[in-house]
C-alpha cells in the first residue's frame, strides 16, 4: 500500500449495526491520522463507496445481510485486494469463521466492545491496527503459493534430535499465514514450540485446532502447568500471558493474568523473557512479521543468553515492524525469508 504523504487514512466502516457503526466513528475521529470517509450497512452498498470513496483500509464485520462478509471478502481480494481489518462479535463458535477471513486475505481480527474490554480500550487498538495494516504489504496469491509449493518440495530431515530444546515464535499482523507455512515445512516431532500470536480469546483456540488438523504437529491452545514434550505446539491463550518455567529437565506452561504489555495480551515480550530465564542457550526464538515493538527486547534478552535468534526480513513481513525494531536492537542472529525460516529453525537446532 502506497502512503498518502500529509493526508489521512481513509477508513470505510462495513456493518450492519447503525450503532456500531456510529461508536466507530466517532472514537477513530479521535486519531488526527485517521478519516472515516464512509460507513455502509452491507456490502452492496459498501462496493458502492469503495469504487466513489476509494478507502485506504476497510473495517469490516462478518454477519451482515444479502452478502456474508466472508464472501465479500473473497470476491474484494481477487478483484480490489486491499487492508482488511475484520470487527466482529466474539463467540467460541466464530473463531472457525474468522480464521478463514485471515485465510481468505484479511490482515487482522478483532472482537467488538464486550465484558472483556471498553469501546476505549479496543478503538486505541483499532486505530493502532489500522496504522499498521495501512502500510501493509499484500503479496498476490500466485506469489505466495508458488513460494509455499516450492518450499514443500524442498528436502528436509524427518527426525531431529530434541534433548532438552525448545522453539518460541513470536507474531502479529500477517502472523497466522506465516505460522500457518512455517509448521506445515517444519518435520514432524520437533522440539516443542511455543507460540505467541497477537489474536483476540476465543480465536485461538479456533486457530490452534486448525492448524493441528492441516500440519503434521500436536497443535493445541495452552492450558496452565501444561508440560512440553517433543511434538507438541502450544499456542498462547488470547487475553492470556504464556511463561514458559522448568522444572530440572522438564518445561511447562503458565497461564496467566497481567498487565498488558505493549497493548497486547498475550505478549511476546513476557513468553521471550520467560524462555531466556529458563531455556537460555537451549532456544532458538523467531520474531515474526507484526507491527509495533513487542517482543524485540525479550529477543535480544534470549540473545545475550546464549539462544539463538531469527527474524523475518522485510521483504516477506506484511508488516515490519517487530523485525525491524528487532533488528535495530541487535537481538537477531540471522534474517531470513520467511520460506527460509523453516531451514534456519533446524539448522539452528542441529548445531547449538
Amino acid at each position: 500500500m502506497t502512503e498518502n504523504i500529509n493526508s489521512k487514512i481513509k477508513v470505510l466502516i462495513i456493518d450492519d449495526s447503525a450503532l456500531v457503526r456510529k461508536i466507530f466513528s466517532i472514537e477513530l475521529a479521535k486519531s488526527d491520522e485517521i478519516e472515516v470517509v464512509g460507513t455502509a450497512p452491507d456490502p452492496f452498498i459498501a462496493r458502492q463507496k469503495i469504487l466513489q470513496l476509494k478507502p485506504d483500509v476497510l473495517v469490516l464485520d462478518i454477519e451482515m445481510p444479502k452478502m456474508d462478509g466472508l464472501t465479500f471478502l473473497e470476491k474484494l481480494m481477487k478483484h480490489y485486494p486491499m487492508p482488511v481489518i475484520i470487527v466482529s462479535s466474539l463467540a467460541k463458535e466464530g473463531g472457525e469463521v474468522a480464521l478463514r477471513a485471515l485465510e481468505l486475505g484479511a490482515l487482522e481480527i478483532m472482537a467488538k466492545p464486550g465484558a472483556s474490554f471498553t469501546v476505549g480500550e479496543m478503538s486505541g487498538q483499532l486505530i493502532e491496527k489500522i496504522k499498521a495494516v495501512y502500510k501493509a504489504r499484500l503479496p498476490k496469491m500466485d506469489q505466495a503459493q508458488k513460494r509455499l509449493l516450492d518450499v514443500r518440495t524442498r528436502p528436509m530431515n524427518t527426525v531431529l534430535k530434541t534433548t532438552k530444546k525448545i522453539i518460541a515464535i513470536g507474531a502479529s499482523t500477517g502472523g497466522t499465514e506465516a505460522i500457518k507455512q512455517i509448521l506445515m515445512q517444519l518435520p514432524p516431532m520437533m522440539p516443542p514450540i511455543v507460540i505467541v500470536q497477537h489474536m483476540p480469546e476465543h480465536f485461538t483456540k479456533s486457530f490452534a485446532d486448525r492448524l493441528n488438523v492441516i500440519t503434521k504437529h500436536s497443535v493445541k491452545e495452552a492450558e496452565n502447568n501444561e508440560i512440553l514434550s517433543p511434538g507438541k505446539v502450544l499456542i498462547a491463550r488470547g487475553n492470556k500471558h504464556l511463561v514458559v518455567k522448568r522444572s530440572g529437565a522438564t518445561y511447562y506452561v503458565e497461564v496467566k493474568d497481567g498487565e498488558m504489555i505493549y497493548h497486547q495480551r498475550p505478549s511476546i515480550e513476557v513468553m521471550f523473557r520467560s524462555v531466556a530465564r529458563n531455556a537460555a542457550s537451549n532456544a532458538v526464538g523467531v520474531i515474526l512479521t507484526g507491527m509495533g515493538k513487542d517482543g524485540a527486547a525479550g529477543l535480544l534478552e534470549m540473545k545475550n543468553a546464549g539462544a539463538f535468534t531469527i527474524g523475518q526480513d522485510e521483504e516477506s513481513c506484511v508488516v515490519y515492524g517487530m523485525p525491524k525494531e528487532a533488528a535495530r536492537l541487535g537481538s537477531i542472529m540471522k534474517v531470513a525469508s520467511l520460506d527460509r525460516i523453516p531451514n534456519a529453525i533446524v539448522d539452528a537446532l542441529e548445531y547449538s
